[in-house]
């Protein structure tokens, strides 16, 4: 299992749009991706998921990978939210 931590620094969060570009890189993968935040966790290829969490700016989340390509899975959602400006 892959692990990586964030520090949410966008003003607005994970909203809608990010939320959705992460969704769209996560489900090119074949692992597992979930997303940890205030203790619950849901699948990072659910938008709905995604958004139920209501990430804000200043938050720390985390994002897991299982499977066969887990360590391109979370290089490429680091990937993502250091190009979108989300987290550092």
């Amino acid at each position: 299992m892959e692990k990586k931590e964030f520090h949410v620094v966008a003003e607005t969060g994970i909203h809608a749009r990010p939320a959705t570009l992460l969704v769209q890189t996560a489900s090119k993968f074949s692992s597992d991706l979930n997303l940890e935040y205030k203790g619950k966790s849901v699948n990072l290829k659910s938008i709905m998921g995604v958004m139920s969490l209501g990430v804000g700016q200043g938050a720390d989340v985390v994002i897991t990978a299982e499977g066969a390509d887990e360590v391109e899975a979370i290089a490429a959602v680091a990937e993502t939210m250091k190009n979108e400006g989300l987290a550092n």
